[in-house]
């Protein structure tokens, strides 16, 4: 039952944003590795697996245990489980502490440069946490904090940054910088009120709708761009449409006057969107 609490805590559910993703940079590193090397194996692909739930709990467990006060005040996030005591404080900042160290630990078995680059990571995924009470650009801190996954992954088995997996980590950028400005425009009211920055707050709903459209609009050239230099085919083709299909999709069932759909856009429409689309990238990596 104890555990069930943290995994609701961090939202476990959620990894399904991003991990999709890192299961395209880490197939995706295969086809960069030389023939008969056996680096690419199935022990690092659990290390892969394991270095992302662990950075994403210290990143969700920290986030909670910072706006512990904010959330207390807002009605819609009153029942998350510090402010309604089913985890104190001090359990959840051990929690974040012992998964921070994991993180470092599991990054430390996969090579040097995952290790050395874990830090700053860090300082990313956990940096957002404090954004929202000073800039607007909180929404692309958190993208930024999720493009991490693809990158990290290519890295686990290359050891080295490459384009491919930089533009894939471009798209997750745009794609969940954008969701996640659709995703506050619920606590548009109480952000000013309580002089938390986000866009829905500075800009206005219907604003903060668009310039969330502009950002996935944006993912179509780049969409593009891993096609061409990631050597992708017909597969990944069909994947890029269904993934951005489901991008408009979620913009459409959300109005400015009307976010009643607000859960069916952020939950729903990504969810499917990651796994549909890493199910076809993968798929045209491995068929090739």
């Amino acid at each position: 039952m104890s555990a069930y609490k943290y995994l609701k805590l961090v939202k476990f559910s959620h990894t399904i944003f991003a991990l999709p993703f890192a299961f395209i940079g880490f197939f995706m590193a295969n086809e960069t590795v030389v023939e008969g090397s056996d680096i690419y194996s199935w022990r690092l692909l659990i290390l892969v697996v394991l270095a992302m739930v662990f950075a994403r709990n210290s990143a969700m467990g920290f986030n909670r245990y910072v706006d512990r006060f904010i959330d207390a005040k807002n009605p819609r996030t009153a029942g998350r489980e510090i402010p309604a005591k089913v985890l104190s404080p001090k359990s959840v900042l051990i929690f974040v502490v012992v998964n921070v160290l994991l993180f470092i630990a599991t990054t430390a078995f996969i090579n040097k440069l995952t290790f050395l680059l874990s830090v700053p990571a860090l300082i990313v995924i956990l940096g957002y946490s404090y954004m929202k009470r000073f800039s607007a650009l909180c929404h692309y801190v958190l993208g930024l904090a999720l493009a991490i996954a693809p990158m990290g992954a290519y890295i686990s088995i290359t050891g080295k940054f490459d384009l491919a997996p930089l533009i894939l980590s471009a798209i997750v950028f745009l794609w969940s910088s954008g969701f996640d400005i659709l995703y506050s425009l619920d606590d548009e009211a109480f952000d000013k009120k309580e002089k938390l920055h986000s866009v829905p707050a500075k800009f206005g709903r219907t604003r903060a709708m668009k310039i969330s459209s502009a950002g996935h609009v944006l993912i179509v050239p780049m969409l593009f761009l891993l096609y061409l230099f990631g050597d992708m085919g017909v597969i990944y083709i069909v994947g890029s449409v269904v993934f951005v299909g489901l991008l408009v999709y979620q913009h459409m069932i959300i109005k400015p006057d009307d976010i009643s759909r607000l859960n069916a856009a952020f939950f729903t429409s990504n969810g499917v969107a990651s796994i549909l689309f890493a199910i076809f990238t993968v798929w045209d990596i491995l068929v090739r």
